[in-house]
């Protein structure tokens, strides 16, 4: 590469090339001497050019290659032999050795001072590379985690006593060295950056595992020492209030943080086990804005029969589904939409998740007496219009929720079962006369959370005849089938999915399927005639997203194919 490209100034070769002006140059130089950013990234945030048109022009004028960062994993000998604090500072990553020249992708290629401190520091010869500051971000939280985290597990294994030793007392494990509170806050705040709804931390016999829970399915992230997991442990219960000194019982606490103008719920929980003890921090954004019902997955169809659901002034819905599955998101999206001055609206829940303005939200607490029946026996004194239940447990809360929809309100609640049908002979089974169930419940949802194929990798592939796939979606061998797929990059952590989306089956009670229930029919006749009505299954509902390309069979097998 010549060095007399690397003299020219970007912002001259974009002015030469037509793509901004010179007075939008010399708006972006005023704005670089001010902040101090790069020349690029100014452009890009004054909205003159976007990013790919920079690394165009580069590469055309200049020669620099261009590399995606996405499929590229590197020596760990090498990432290594990049200092940390240098990668971070000026945006680098290692991309390959050959010999001793390092191919090194740069988000500012032109930056021949940056060039030199590598080669000084690594004692490589320095090859540079473009790829877009986004990709060289994600690869360096890939390759080298939270910011100083590393650091942190090497000074806190450094200078950690053995657990024997450890302080008992809170006052004295807050004045131990900062490392620790450095890589618990990094955990969090990596979790936080990579949409984690949980982090697991739990001990080994030689180490101390890490995973994040990311679009339901659990990732390992990194592993620390077996000898730091006292103090990171202790560090998460002096957060949480908990007792630091006791370690034969399992714990529950909470804590409630900001970042970056976001507020953050999490709840923690410990365990004992052989190794020592496991903690679990569960995610909350609370500032995150509450879903539309247009926004959760459903399809049209079946948007337009639950949207009727909701519209009725009395009687029971219900949404039903395992753990995880989306009930109190699609629950709250409910109440969202119902929100009205004139409704009176209140709820009992365990915990509450979200405060959604404008409703009377009130949580469960079973130790000062205050359970799911308890609250709701009180808030039918309250004069509602609608109830949200969090969760029907047990008979007594079934038997008070019926009673309310039977008498001129609308009750919102969730019951674990498999499928919708199996919400009438749920009902049943903890007691509740057929008839009461009958008159009272209006409809059910069934929903899982399936991932969706990540749209920076997705790709499309033809299905050979007899393949699998032809089988599960019911496609003949005569007819042409593409599926989408995706090949894992570094936006999904090499998953081939990033974020999620629903499937639903919506069963209405119509007079058949309530004559049904009354007659106390099982949950499979009642199931054919849903389906007669015009009911779409669960199953069915995944394999139309499949067929559109939103998700892959693999993910219908995983939550829908043991429903049916």
């Amino acid at each position: 590469m010549a060095i007399s490209a690397h003299q020219r100034p970007l912002g001259d070769i974009l002015v030469e090339s037509g793509f901004i002006t010179r007075e939008q140059l010399e708006e972006a130089l005023r704005v670089q001497r001010q902040t101090g950013q790069r020349l690029g990234k100014v452009l890009v945030d004054l909205g003159y050019v976007t990013e790919d048109v920079i690394l165009e022009v580069l590469e055309y004028q200049l020669g620099i290659p261009r590399v995606s960062l996405a499929d590229i994993t590197p020596d760990a000998e090498l990432v290594s032999s990049f200092p940390e604090p240098l990668v971070r500072r000026h945006k680098v990553v290692p991309v390959k050795k050959e010999g001793n020249r390092v191919i090194t992708a740069l988000a500012d290629p032109l930056n021949v001072v940056v060039i030199d401190d590598l080669r000084v520091a690594t004692g490589y010869d320095i090859y540079p590379v473009m790829a877009t500051e986004r990709e060289i971000e994600e690869a360096i939280e890939r390759f080298f985690g939270p910011a100083g985290m590393q650091r942190a597990v090497q000074e806190i294994a450094a200078g950690t006593p053995a657990e024997e030793e450890l302080p008992a007392r809170t006052e004295e494990v807050t004045a131990v060295d900062a490392p620790v509170v450095r890589l618990v806050n990094s955990l969090v705040e990596g979790a936080i950056n990579q949409r984690a709804s949980d982090i697991h931390i739990e001990p080994q016999e030689n180490k101390v595992r890490v995973r994040y829970r990311i679009d339901g399915v659990l990732r390992e992230v990194m592993s620390l020492p077996a000898r730091i997991q006292s103090a990171v442990i202790s560090r998460i219960k002096i957060m949480a209030g908990m007792d630091i000194a006791e370690k034969r019982i399992p714990q529950d606490g909470r804590v409630q943080l900001k970042h970056a103008d976001r507020e953050i719920d999490l709840r923690i929980s410990t365990m004992p086990t052989v190794f020592g003890e496991k903690a679990v921090l569960r995610l909350l954004d609370k500032s995150v804005a509450l879903l539309k019902l247009d926004r959760l997955g459903f399809s049209p169809d079946n948007l337009a029969r639950f949207q009727n659901l909701i519209r009725g002034a009395y009687g029971m819905l219900l949404l039903t589904g395992p753990t995880g599955s989306g009930k109190t998101t699609t629950l709250y999206a409910v109440l969202n939409e119902l929100n009205r001055p004139e409704k009176n609206i209140i709820t009992i829940e365990d915990p509450v998740e979200y405060s959604l303005p404008g409703i009377n939200q009130t949580g469960v607490a079973p130790k000062a007496g205050l359970t799911f029946a308890v609250g709701l026996r009180a808030i039918l004194r309250q004069d509602p219009d609608i109830v949200m239940v969090g969760e029907i447990r047990d008979r007594e809360t079934a038997e008070i929720a019926i009673r309310a929809a039977n008498t001129g309100h609308l009750v919102l609640s969730t019951l674990h079962t498999n499928d919708a049908a199996a919400a009438f002979t749920r009902l049943i089974d903890m007691g509740i006369e057929p008839f009461l169930v009958a008159s009272s419940v209006r409809g059910v949802v069934a929903q899982r959370l399936v991932r969706v194929i990540c749209t920076r990798c997705r790709t499309a592939y033809p299905v050979e005849p007899g393949a699998p796939e032809r089988v599960f979606l019911g496609v003949p061998d005569d007819q042409p089938l593409t599926l989408h797929r995706g090949r894992g990059c570094g936006a999904c952590g090499h998953t081939g999915y990033r974020g999620r989306t629903s499937i639903q089956e919506v069963l209405s009670a119509t007079r058949e399927i309530k004559a049904l229930a009354n007659a106390k029919a099982p949950a499979d006749e009642i199931k054919r005639q849903a389906v007669r009505e015009g009911m779409v299954p669960l199953k069915e509902d995944g394999i139309r997203k499949v067929l559109a390309g939103t998700t892959t069979v693999d993910e219908i097998i995983r939550v829908a194919y043991a429903v049916e």
